[in-house]
């Protein structure tokens, strides 16, 4: 009795503790930042991202980052040339290359007072190249107070006002390319406390001025002039100019991103997800009744047979009952595959459970990234771990062959794969190709983390040996007659594939929209429960392929099973297709093999992730279904 005084104690003390700390505790990155009247409020940039407009019928052209201050920009530079500043490995993975600017801007001073930044000269062919950078849509993108500058727009479909990230680069709506060249910058501020002050918005209206670019004490932002053309045949003058505007919001500080994270149209999402949820409670209901009637009665049938009747009364899935655990061909790649699916299933659950729990602070820029990198170095022995129980399982014999490549031949694949994207994009001069000193630390994440925990976790599966079989293995093989065409295994894997894919492309549409198109996504709570009906309707859909395959007296059920759970990859690669045709308009071969090969990424993991699914769920169904019968 006095322990559970104890615990109760212990627990009222927490909660109290956790209550008193709870106005002192922020997220990590996500502290906010206190400014006085007067206080410098700093500006950075970051790299010019293509943008896709809010036509329905626009189309992003482009997937080539650059700097902000590439020489061909002729951007205003700061005094002593711009700084770099420190980013986590996730935003430079992700291409953000932050810089400082030259941009003056103190808290609550020169309220509605035009300034000039600098006037430049434009070569020729630099205007060209901005020109170019223009008709694809490029936008700029700024920082202030770790919030990104943004247009203020209205959701035709909700009528709802949100901030879309970033602000063009010009204006080419007559086919003509304007440049940008004045910056009306609007920021939103909270008062929380007499003399304190918090940026809760940052808003930008760029406008193209043309008429003279020569520098004046006193600039003018409000006069009419045509708007700016830059000659490609000469050299043009550009004058930037920009104008800073406070206003006084109620936004407290906690809810300063709600208007960036918009979600468009929610009742899609919605829509989606109960539809998934239809399909996930349809498919369990018809697994249940199979389980339930079918096999139920099927295996009282078998049980009630007398031992001394001819054998030949047995039919389907029970005459391959001596065949059903035989080792199937390529058991060494079958629990490859499985050890790196489960590892990569273990870095989503615990990367999604992070966004949830909400540690994946938007302020905090490339943090998903670094959490599903760091994730996946951290579980090497979750797959070293399946791999060995699997292979054990599957009679192998060669278990260093299998540990080793285990822990090496995904890294190297994907490994090679992002570097020959990042040669690509070095060719293009993009800002986006990653650093040889952050591959070199990717490398040794992969290879000096990873690897050597998937080589403990491979020791303690050996350790634990593979599962024990409920039937013994025939000697000689089992002829197998012919199965009908939509139980061949591409045709399975088709068939089967469409249903997990139905149940997220939907939210597919929003996720590649954000990879591709720099559109926020932060519906974390829509994709966690869109990923659980995936999930379970993949497991469910391949144990329904594999005893109908069973069935056809077809026991080479190991690959088949990991073949079907992972065919929704195979409508992925469709879709992505799909949406290069109807989204994207990429001119340059760079952007065209880039989109390629992260699709190809994308599809890997999602083939590994749900083949996983389907052969572990595959496996547990087979065991159960030969361990509730009687066999001679």
């Amino acid at each position: 009795m006095r322990r559970g005084h104890n615990i109760f104690f212990d627990g009222a003390l927490v909660v109290l503790l956790i209550q008193s700390c709870a106005n002192a505790f922020y997220l990590p990155g996500a502290a906010p930042h206190d400014y006085e009247a007067g206080e410098q409020v700093n500006l950075f940039v970051n790299a010019l991202t293509p943008m896709l407009s809010a036509r329905d019928d626009s189309k992003l052209k482009s997937l080539i980052n650059y700097d902000y201050y590439n020489p061909s920009f002729r951007f205003c530079e700061p005094e002593g040339g711009p700084k770099n500043q420190p980013e986590s490995l996730g935003s430079i993975l992700f291409g953000d290359r932050i810089f400082n600017s030259p941009y003056d801007i103190k808290m609550l001073e020169d309220n509605g007072t035009c300034h000039t930044l600098c006037t430049v000269e434009v070569p020729a062919e630099d205007a060209k190249f901005i020109n170019d950078r223009i008709r694809e849509d490029y936008a700029l993108n700024w920082l202030i107070d770790g919030l990104p500058a943004a247009e203020m727009k209205k959701d035709l479909k909700t009528g709802d006002v949100f901030f879309d990230l970033g602000f063009n680069l010009g204006n080419d709506d007559d086919d003509i390319p304007y440049l940008n060249n004045h910056y009306e910058i609007v920021l939103r501020y909270h008062q929380p406390s007499p003399g304190i002050f918090r940026v809760v918005g940052v808003l930008v209206w760029p406008f193209s001025r043309g008429g003279s670019q020569q520098p004046s004490d006193r600039p003018d932002c409000d006069s009419e002039v045509p708007p700016l053309l830059l000659s490609e045949t000469q050299s043009s003058s550009v004058r930037y100019t920009y104008r800073v505007t406070w206003n006084e919001s109620d936004t407290p500080w906690a809810t300063r991103w709600d208007n960036y994270l918009h979600i468009f149209d929610p009742k899609i999402h919605w829509f989606s997800l109960i539809n998934s949820i239809v399909i996930v409670v349809f498919l369990c209901i018809m697994v249940a009744m199979i389980l339930l009637r079918t096999v139920s009665r099927d295996i009282s049938r078998y049980n009630a047979i007398d031992l001394s009747e001819d054998v030949q009364e047995d039919w389907g899935w029970k005459l391959v009952h001596g065949e059903v655990f035989r080792t199937p061909r390529y058991s060494t790649a079958l629990a490859v595959m499985v050890g790196n699916g489960a590892q990569l299933c273990a870095m989503c659950a615990v990367t999604l459970v992070f966004a949830l729990l909400g540690f994946l602070s938007p302020s905090n820029r490339g943090s998903l990234a670094t959490v599903m990198v760091v994730c996946w170095s951290f579980f090497g022995g979750i797959g070293g771990y399946y791999s060995s129980r699997v292979y054990a399982s599957l009679g192998g014999k060669d278990r260093r062959k299998t540990a080793f490549i285990t822990a090496t031949v995904l890294p190297t694949v994907v490994f090679g794969i992002i570097f020959l994207l990042n040669f690509m994009l070095l060719v293009a001069g993009s800002s986006g190709a990653v650093p040889f000193s952050t591959m070199l630390l990717i490398v040794l994440l992969w290879f000096g983390i990873s690897a050597p925990l998937s080589s403990i976790g491979y020791y303690i599966g050996s350790k634990q040996g593979g599962v024990s079989h409920p039937v013994r293995v025939n000697q000689i093989p089992r002829q197998i007659p012919p199965v009908p065409r939509y139980l061949q295994p591409w045709w399975c894997a088709l068939l089967a594939g469409v249903l997990p894919f139905g149940a997220a492309f939907v939210e597919l549409y929003f996720v590649m929209s954000s990879l591709f198109a720099s559109r926020a996504y932060y519906a974390f709570g829509f994709l966690a429960l869109t990923t659980f009906v995936v999930a379970l309707t993949t497991a469910t859909v391949t144990i329904l392929f594999t005893y109908f395959t069973l069935c056809a007296e077809e026991y080479r059920w190991h690959w088949r099973s990991f073949l079907i759970g992972g065919g929704s990859a195979f409508w992925m690669f469709a879709y992505g297709l799909l949406y290069w045709a109807s989204r994207l308009s990429l001119d340059s071969f760079s952007s065209v093999m880039l989109y390629i090969g992260y699709l190809f990424l994308l599809c890997l993991f999602d083939f590994l992730i749900t083949g996983t699914i389907g052969f572990l769920a595959s496996y547990w169904a087979v065991r159960k279904l030969y361990s509730a019968i009687r066999v001679d």
